[in-house]
């Protein structure tokens, strides 16, 4: 049930901004600013040592839906368990950790990027997938081609969407969402450009509505 929840969110919500951040501070201002801007969720990724420490803050913001990033490892996938995310992401699937996963009842968007890896990640139960890097393995045309043969699974595709690409990405039916770093880039968050980052959630908004 608390999977269904969140693919349901994240399908009403559509754009997943994804943040990386060093300061847990910092961390919570970006988030203020995209539910400033409409956008009610973020995936906080593993690439730092504040990952942890960014998502149990984040946790705290009253009607934000946090989820972990770059989950690689069965530690990590406990930790953003313990840090309160309500799902976890993947650049690639990890049968260790889906199955960490599923023991942690923590919904698991592992990345694929093939046909075999989409079967595959199918055969593991799973069938809400994240397609990375989206660009590079063929953007929308592949998403519209592997529709076809797995109609039950549905896309979160992420890598190199921009501003200009997004509307193509969710005009493919599969695609639940779409997960990118331009939103919140991490020199608008060194530089504390919080408006910009408000402004860039307003105009996701706008373009996935």
């Amino acid at each position: 049930m608390m999977e269904r929840e969140v693919v349901d969110e994240l399908g009403r919500i559509r754009v997943l901004p994804v943040l990386t951040v060093t300061d847990v501070d910092m961390a919570q201002a970006a988030c203020r600013a995209l539910i400033a801007g409409g956008l009610r969720c973020v995936e906080i990724t593993f690439r730092t040592a504040a990952a942890a420490a960014a998502i149990e803050r984040a946790s705290r913001i009253d009607g934000l839906l946090v989820g972990a990033g770059t989950v690689l490892s069965v530690d990590q996938a406990r930790a953003a368990s313990r840090a309160g995310a309500r799902f976890a992401v993947a650049p690639g699937l990890s049968e260790a950790v889906v199955s960490a996963c599923q023991e942690l009842e923590l919904p698991f968007f592992p990345g694929v990027g093939t046909a075999s890896e989409i079967d595959r990640a199918r055969g593991l139960g799973l069938r809400t997938l994240k397609v990375f890097p989206a660009s590079a393995v063929g953007g929308p045309d592949f998403l519209r081609a592997v529709s076809a043969p797995f109609p039950d699974v549905r896309f979160i595709p992420t890598g190199g969407i921009n501003p200009t690409t997004l509307r193509e990405y969710l005009a493919v039916a599969s695609v639940l969402a779409c997960g990118g770093s331009w939103v919140c880039e991490p020199p608008l968050i060194a530089e504390g450009r919080f408006d910009e980052i408000e402004r860039r959630a307003r105009a996701a908004v706008a373009a996935a509505s």
